[in-house]
């Protein structure tokens, strides 16, 4: 090895002293430090928090959420079918028809010629009666 290339490697040498030398000095910073601090603090709170998701209250727990969840999602499912098998059926339809027809009935008071009687009002309750009936069996 010649001259120089042992004043390089030592020159190198020296370098990688310095530099570790000032990064310790950095580490033994107090804001360095306290970085340290609050992440070892971070991390026990992690550990504690995991721990106390172990036990069996909470494991209970998270169980009677998961059971909420897929009853939720049950029964969401069972109402969209009952909306569409009342889609298909039609009966939603017939009760548009007959709110908008019930509606054109109560328009229709006004005591002139051609108002509604007594009868036509028992026939229209009796209709309506039979059409939730016929919802309900439905839905049943």
């Amino acid at each position: 090895m010649t001259e120089g290339e042992k004043t390089g490697k030592l020159k190198g040498i020296r370098e990688a002293v310095a530099d570790a030398a000032e990064i310790m000095t950095r580490l033994g910073g107090t804001e360095v430090q306290k970085s340290i601090e609050n992440i070892v603090d971070a991390a026990k709170i992690a550990k504690e928090i995991i721990e106390s998701l172990k036990t069996p209250q909470m494991i209970k727990n998270i169980e009677n959420f998961r059971l909420i969840s897929e009853n939720i999602n049950e029964a969401s499912t069972k109402m969209q079918n009952t909306l569409e098998q009342l889609e298909q059926t039609g009966v939603i339809n017939e009760a548009k028809g007959l709110i908008q027809s019930a509606k054109g009935v109560m328009n229709s008071f006004d005591g002139s010629k051609g108002a509604i009687n007594g009868q036509d009002m028992h026939e229209m309750s009796t209709a309506i009666k039979e059409m939730f009936q016929s919802v309900w069996a439905l839905v049943d």
